[in-house]
């Protein structure tokens, strides 16, 4: 038999393409690394937005069901100003006469996130929460809008109510509103 010699491989450029081929894969770590870190760092950002959303949904819900509670007074839970961040509302409710100032109050409270404290800071609700009830003219029933505004993390799109417009710095796209509408039935004969 007949063997064929191989043409012989010169060891120093095969140094060459494995440490080539070490750096790019090491590249390759590197960006995929910092797509996974900005991934993270937006994940965050979104969970934190829907956290605010989630509690503005349920300060929402508590004020429309505190106001069909009382629909024979209705009409005095409307207010020029919002209530929340910025207001007046004393941060301890009990002094306050029970009906329409007790649930405006603590719904008040509720929005400064004065549930939870830490030191002298309410932290247990949304960024800048504000709330705003309207009566709808020319509605039959009676309707109110309840609103619950509060500050984002991020622009988007303005909303179309006016509650908290330009309360939230000059870029009113950081400012985020839920809505609802609550009809007061004439209950009786």
């Amino acid at each position: 038999m007949n063997a064929r010699s191989l043409p012989k491989v010169n060891s120093n450029r095969e140094c060459g393409v494995s440490l080539l081929e070490a750096l790019i894969t090491i590249v390759i770590l590197a960006f995929g690394i910092l797509g996974l870190a900005g991934l993270q760092s937006r994940l965050q950002t979104v969970e934190v937005e829907a956290y605010a959303r989630s509690q503005a949904l349920i300060l929402l819900d508590d004020m429309a069901a505190r106001l069909s509670a009382h629909r024979g007074v209705a009409a005095t839970y409307v207010a020029a100003n919002p209530v929340g961040t910025g207001d007046t509302q004393p941060t301890d409710c009990s002094g306050t006469a029970l009906g329409v100032e007790r649930d405006t109050c603590e719904w008040s409270n509720a929005l400064k996130g004065n549930t939870e404290r830490s030191g002298s800071s309410g932290i247990g609700t949304m960024i800048g929460g504000r709330g705003c009830i309207e009566q709808l003219a020319g509605v039959d029933p009676p309707s109110y809008r309840v609103t619950v505004t509060w500050q984002g993390l991020s622009p988007t799109v303005s909303p179309g109510v006016g509650c908290g417009q330009a309360l939230y710095g000059a870029n009113d796209a950081l400012r985020r509103a839920v809505v609802k509408v609550v009809s007061i039935a004439a209950l009786g004969p």
